[in-house]
């Protein structure tokens, strides 16, 4: 129990920590092209961890992944860091943060629903409960939303970057609940392969950008701490959390960044949106009421309920 919550404390830590990166980009966007920016502020992360592998016990892992482990590592890296966060991008830079927010908080019910196929994770009643509580809070805070025809590019492309989320989210879970491989190994390989694949495809489409002092400090803090430090706790918290879970704690961005708007963006709050934000936040405080420990002789079959190996 206390190792649980103790994942659920740093998984919330890593999700308002990228909550601040909407902002970051938002800001960066306005002279950086969106493929470009991703692509190197995983790159510059890929990099740094890079550096810490060399230096680490968990090197000595690496030569030993299996290829069917470790093609589905690329797998991931091309769903997640190059689909995922290529598409959430160029998201931002047709639409606002908070229908780009609105999009992405749908997929944690991608998530259960694969979830329940793939890893036969099967949510409580209650977990279903807090679900549908909280994609009711995001409703009532964002609709009515009017799209102007321009911005319909972004929809789609947002669309697509929360699939891919969703794919990865369940990919991640499968590789990370074993808990055979050390944390960094796992975001090293995926983020390796996503960001060589994210930055390749920017420089292409959207030429070499110019960026100033303000735009390299930007993507060095999305680099090291929001990406670098925040993806390989949050691979940690995966050996605990079930993909459910760690879906809705990823949800709570809806909360966060709407705040950090209103704060650092000078976006205003009225009283239907603060309902929908107490709302949202209440399936999320939901949602995380586990289920009671099962028996003795069912434990082997449910791995995830098993405390990992510590490395």
């Amino acid at each position: 129990m206390k190792s649980h919550l103790t994942a659920v404390f740093q998984a919330l830590f890593v999700v308002f920590l990228w909550a601040t990166s909407w902002v970051l980009i938002k800001v960066g966007l306005q002279e950086i092209p969106p493929l470009v920016f991703a692509g190197l502020r995983y790159t510059l992360a890929f990099t740094c961890l890079l550096v810490a592998f060399l230096f680490s016990r968990a090197r000595k892992e690496l030569p030993i992944i299996p290829k069917k482990t470790l093609l589905r590592l690329i797998l991931l890296g091309v769903l997640f860091y190059a689909g995922t966060q290529g598409a959430s991008f160029v998201a931002l830079a047709y639409l606002p943060a908070v229908t780009v927010n609105l999009l992405w908080s749908f997929s944690s019910v991608i998530v259960a629903l694969l979830g329940i196929a793939w890893l036969s994770e099967k949510p409580a009643m209650l977990q279903w409960a807090g679900i549908m509580l909280a994609i009711i809070g995001a409703l009532i805070y964002f609709l009515p939303i009017g799209i102007p025809k321009a911005q319909w590019i972004g929809v789609f492309v947002a669309i697509g970057g929360v699939l891919a989320n969703a794919i990865s989210s369940i990919l991640g879970r499968e590789v990370n609940r074993s808990a055979k491989y050390h944390p960094l190994v796992i975001t090293l390989v995926s983020m390796g392969i996503g960001s060589i694949v994210l930055l390749s495809t920017g420089v292409v489409l959207e030429g070499i950008p110019t960026i100033d002092l303000k735009g390299w400090a930007i993507i060095a803090w999305l680099a090291l701490v929001n990406t670098a430090f925040a993806f390989t706790l949050w691979n940690h918290t995966l050996r605990t959390l079930t993909a459910m879970e760690s879906s809705i704690i990823n949800g709570t961005m809806l909360i966060w960044i709407p705040i950090l708007a209103v704060i650092f963006l000078g976006e205003g709050l009225n009283s239907k949106e603060v309902i929908g934000l107490a709302v949202a936040g209440l399936g999320t405080l939901i949602v995380q009421i586990r289920r009671f420990p099962l028996p003795t002789k069912d434990r082997l079959s449910h791995p995830e309920d098993i405390k990992p190996a510590s490395h």
